[in-house]
């Protein structure tokens, strides 16, 4: 795996639910130890929380340009990725391998990274994160698409 190696690199807002906690733990290290600030919303331990609480406050910071990209994990991603996709402008997209999460960034300019911990390991999220923070948007042809999320013309 190649290191991030732009220190240079945007915040980034992390959340997750009580079952991906350590997971959260490992790559909230990670992009540390890459030189990439990160605001840790929660949760802060493994007690059961309800994962829409964490979900709504990383995409809040997304879909409002507090944050340009954020990572939520949960049991499976599922559940982070269907809240993020309810905010406007967010465009979060559940990762279970590098592959997607490239073209996540590629095609779609993915700014939420979803990942589940019941899924992967540790190994393979970072990997997947590292792809998904080195992947640039290609542009072009694929921003009239993203375009059309939001309502935008034909």
């Amino acid at each position: 795996m190649n290191d991030i190696t732009n220190g240079s690199q945007a915040p980034i807002a992390i959340g997750c639910d009580h079952a991906a906690y350590q997971l959260k733990e490992i790559i909230k290290k990670y992009l540390s130890d890459q030189g990439i600030d990160v605001e840790d919303v929660g949760t802060h331990g493994e007690e059961s929380v309800d994962y829409p609480d964490f979900g709504n406050k990383v995409s809040l910071m997304v879909s409002t340009g507090q944050y340009e990209r954020g990572i939520l994990i949960c049991g499976t991603g599922l559940g982070m990725s269907m809240v993020a996709n309810r905010f406007p402008h967010v465009r979060a997209a559940l990762c279970s391998e590098p592959f997607s999460a490239e073209m996540s960034r590629r095609h779609n300019n993915s700014n939420i990274l979803a990942m589940g911990a019941r899924m992967i390991g540790d190994i393979m999220a970072k990997e997947i994160v590292n792809v998904w923070l080195k992947t640039p948007f290609d542009g072009d042809r694929h921003q009239k698409r993203i375009d059309k999320f939001d309502g935008g013309q034909e």
